[in-house]
């Protein structure tokens, strides 16, 4: 792509819920990833946007989307229905896989807290679309039965203070079966508010992508 696209995607999904969500790609981009949010968060989240600027300066192309309605969102067991949130982000992957101007891209999905287990038993269902996961302070193990079917090479980012997902993530790591990294961030806790852990984060995200998507070949 010569230029930098950018849009607003509506996205009318089997059930008739409408899903809205931010596309932008930057000129010479490769790749392109989709944001799955955590509980209680959304496209509008200032951590996700923070990441996915730092990934457009490394011509990495993002998708920061809804999978819930914000009535839906009020719903507290809704958030962490994993079964809805991964039909949804398959429905919604299919959609932006398509799309032409994202025909050239390799995917790959970043998953924070409940978000990252619908993207890892998403990734398991859709191993020919997915090729590369990065997991930010995130509960994979709510997808566990999934996580050993996953092929797309695995980061998980763990903040050192949250002391229950770091072990929870190290219990995951041992049954991925995939290229696979475990990072801890030093004296960060689960949202990674301390100064620079988001920019660590960012940056182990990038490196990870860069290194698994950029040259994705399509047969």
């Amino acid at each position: 792509m010569n230029t930098s696209f950018q849009e607003t995607v509506t996205i009318r999904l089997s059930d008739g819920i409408e899903l809205s969500g931010e596309l932008y790609i930057p000129k010479g981009a490769e790749s392109l990833v989709l944001f799955s949010h955590g509980s209680g968060s959304s496209r509008f989240s200032p951590r996700n946007n923070f990441v996915a600027q730092e990934f457009h300066l490394q011509k990495i192309g993002t998708f920061l989307f809804d999978l819930l309605t914000v009535d839906e969102e009020q719903i507290y067991s809704k958030r962490f229905d994993i079964d809805l949130l991964a039909e949804r982000l398959i429905q919604v992957t299919r959609f932006i896989s398509v799309k032409k101007e994202c025909l050239h891209l390799s995917l790959g999905y970043f998953g924070a807290s409940t978000g990252a287990a619908s993207a890892f038993k998403v990734a398991a269902l859709l191993p020919d679309l997915i090729h590369a996961v990065v997991s930010r302070g995130g509960r994979p193990d709510l997808a566990k039965p999934f996580c050993s079917r996953v092929k797309a090479p695995t980061l998980l980012i763990v903040g050192e203070l949250d002391h229950d997902v770091l072990k929870l993530n190290h219990d995951v790591f041992k049954s991925l079966k995939c290229p696979k990294k475990i990072e801890i961030v030093k004296q960060a806790s689960h949202l990674f508010e301390e100064p620079d852990a988001l920019k660590q984060v960012s940056e182990l995200a990038t490196n990870w992508f860069k290194k698994y998507l950029e040259y994705t070949v399509y047969v």
